[in-house]
């Protein structure tokens, strides 16, 4: 089910080092070539210089679920960095979304190889250490189903994000499922609420919206925290889970 006609697309913002702007743009079009059909590079956006905004970005983004996802050499890479180069992905359908966001972790890691001193994802607002980005890519790597969607949601899915009433995540649209909105009533752990976004999320790729509704006396509920207009915004709507 979706609530809109959007297509949801991948944003990925990459920082260079001291490798020249020209090279890295001339690496990631080869591999674009090469693999990831339909992305491209942003020229109106990218630039040869960097960019003052990057540490506190970062520094808001950064996986703060997962230990051991960014590290000091990760800040100062960021805090270092000469180049801001972003890519596109192509407008993507529930049904081949896994498969882009696979292409665009790919491409991520493959960059982090040759040149990208730190990545963040901008469609959620989620960045990981290069360590954490690679090691995702490397369990990713040759699946497919369940077992591709999950290390591609934890890649590029922000969570858990908190108002006064739910923790819930932001990026699942990237994978083609609704969001999830866990009520603060089930736990005062945000560890726990977090753990089970993702079992909720795993469930709904296993077994079904309609499954996981029934199974949970949940609702779902169109998006109404971002704007049809923004990246963020999930056209699949949202669980909201009973308390």
């Amino acid at each position: 089910m979706s609530f809109s006609e959007v297509k949801p697309r991948h944003v990925l913002c990459l920082l260079g080092g001291q490798t020249p702007f020209s090279k890295l743009c001339e690496t990631i079009q080869s591999a674009i070539d090469s693999f990831a059909p339909g992305f491209e590079i942003d020229d109106t956006f990218s630039e040869d210089a960097p960019d003052d905004r990057m540490s506190m970005s970062f520094e808001v983004c950064r996986d703060r679920v997962h230990k051991g996802a960014w590290s000091e050499a990760d800040e100062e890479a960021v805090g270092d960095h000469r180049s801001v180069i972003y890519v596109l992905g192509p407008p993507m359908t529930a049904e081949d979304a896994v498969q882009n966001s696979a292409i665009a972790l790919r491409l991520v890691a493959h960059t982090l190889d040759n040149g990208i001193v730190a990545a963040k994802g901008e469609s959620a607002g989620v960045a990981h250490g290069v360590d954490r980005w690679k090691a995702l890519a490397r369990e990713a790597d040759g699946q497919a189903g369940a077992a591709l969607a999950r290390p591609c949601r934890l890649a590029f899915a922000k969570r858990p994000i908190g108002t006064d009433e739910h923790l819930y995540s932001v990026g699942f649209h990237l994978v083609g499922i609704p969001e999830v909105y866990a009520p603060k009533t089930l736990s005062d752990d945000e560890l726990a609420l977090s753990a089970l976004i993702d079992t909720v999320a795993d469930e709904v790729v296993t077994d079904g919206v309609d499954q996981v509704l029934k199974r949970r006396g949940a609702r779902l509920l169109p998006i109404d925290a971002y704007g049809e207009d923004e990246f963020k915004y999930n056209p699949y709507g949202a669980i909201h889970l009973a308390s």
